[in-house]
């Protein structure tokens, strides 16, 4: 069915990351390449002063860590970690590197997903690919 699908993980217990490979695998072609993707929003200037740069050496290196071993969980799959905002960065490389297809898990909205959006919304509304939303 699709031949580059690329599935955005979060990492956190309340993320249901596992249900995204499984239909990522279900949905692919033969032979088809996986993008594993978690985009880490940047820190405010004001904060990164505050904080020694060891901590982010180390949170970065526990993130890329967890990040191979999320996309072990796929055939031949590439890590990738990226800084912005999630919805934009997703979207753009999706738009950038031939995907044709985003598989995504997302939370239950709640009343402020209305107004403020959430990764899943922003994805849905603007990639230019098919978008498969897992709950």
């Amino acid at each position: 069915m699709y031949k580059h699908i690329l599935v955005p993980v979060a990492f956190g217990e309340e993320h249901d990351n596992q249900s995204a490979f499984n239909v990522a695998r279900r949905m692919a072609s033969e032979g088809a390449k996986f993008t594993v993707m978690h985009v880490v929003e940047p820190i405010p200037a004001f904060a990164i002063a505050q904080i020694p740069e060891s901590v982010f050496e180390n949170s970065r290196n526990e993130m890329k860590k967890s990040l191979k071993k999320s996309a072990a969980q796929l055939p031949g799959a590439t890590p990738r970690l990226v800084v912005g905002h999630p919805g934009r960065e997703i979207v753009e490389f999706a738009s950038k590197n031939g995907v044709d297809c985003i598989v995504l898990a997302s939370h239950r909205p709640n009343l402020s997903n209305y107004f403020l959006g959430s990764t899943a919304d922003r994805v849905v509304r603007h990639a230019e690919c098919s978008v498969h939303v897992i709950r």
